[in-house]
């Protein structure tokens, strides 16, 4: 397979590589609603396209949480600050994934934009209401209403809802997520090795809650011991036939590319998106000045 690698590393190594190009796209969507959306469908494809070319065929995208500025996690990682902005962003790079074959996984439900911790190594405690979380939760029901087909809730506790987080939380998913919000997709616990997990008890107990929360595919990281223990202690009928069926639909839908490097489609788009970390110009105007 020609995947042409000089000019894909010098074009796309400060471009799709980083996790600052959801932000860029953010800001293009602010200064061209039409292009940034473009431009938001073609980077969809073109991190699934590329994914399925080596044999990979699924990736936790897009991410949708809100820019808050606290997130040590999130930051640039995000589309914007504006729910709306980011649900439309969402929607239109869930698209260019699905052309691509992959279906999408929306994290870190129902928002993880808010706190400062990293639940990768901390806990994070969100204190707001219910009422108050509205705008976090915003881009899920426009991709629901878009067949969105994965989610990923967060391991960040919201305790005016419930004591846990919501990835081991069955008000969270089954009541929220599925319940009022109507989603019949594929919900993917958060690394349940992770220490927003971790204070929940071991790996199987942890494991008990996010089925009980109503999860359906359980990822357990970097920690092989851990998964034989969940695999030995459940047996090989873990998870429901509905839950077995919704992973199911997940599966990649058509063949993978073969020569990346020889089709045209592809070559343009990574010029197109190795345009984001172009300097934008500077424009001056009459009159203007510092401080007006």
């Amino acid at each position: 397979m020609d995947l042409d690698p000089e000019p894909r590393r010098e074009r796309l190594e400060a471009a799709l590589g980083h996790s600052w190009v959801p932000m860029a796209l953010g800001r293009r969507f602010d200064e061209d609603r039409r292009a940034g959306l473009s431009l938001a469908q073609a980077a969809g494809w073109l991190m699934a396209v590329e994914l399925r070319a080596v044999g990979v065929d699924f990736s936790f995208a897009p991410c949708v949480d809100l820019d808050h500025g606290v997130s040590e996690i999130i930051g640039d990682r995000s589309f914007h600050r504006d729910p709306d902005a980011v649900g439309a962003l969402a929607v239109a790079y869930m698209a260019g994934m699905r052309e691509a074959g992959m279906a999408a996984v929306a994290k870190h439900f129902p928002g993880h934009g808010g706190v400062i911790a990293d639940s990768h190594v901390a806990l994070p405690v969100d204190r707001r209401n219910y009422a108050d979380l509205e705008p976090d939760m915003r881009p899920y029901r426009l991709l629901i209403d878009n067949n969105l087909p994965g989610v990923m809730p967060a391991h960040v506790v919201f305790p005016a809802i419930d004591p846990r987080p919501a990835s081991l939380s069955n008000r969270w998913v089954t009541g929220v997520l599925r319940g009022e919000m109507g989603f019949h997709g594929c919900v993917f616990a958060d690394d349940l090795k992770m220490a927003g997990a971790a204070a929940f008890g071991g790996v199987i107990e942890r494991t008990e809650l996010a089925i009980a929360a109503g999860c359906d595919v359980l990822p357990i990281c970097n920690d092989r011991q851990a998964v034989k223990s969940v695999l030995d202690h459940f047996g090989p009928d873990l998870g429901s036939p509905a839950s077995q069926a919704r992973v199911v639909r997940m599966r990649a839908r058509g063949e993978g590319p073969i020569n990346l490097g020889a089709d045209r489609q592809w070559q343009q788009t990574v010029s197109l998106i190795a345009s984001l970390s172009a300097t934008p110009p500077l424009v001056l105007t009459e009159g203007s000045r510092d401080g007006v």
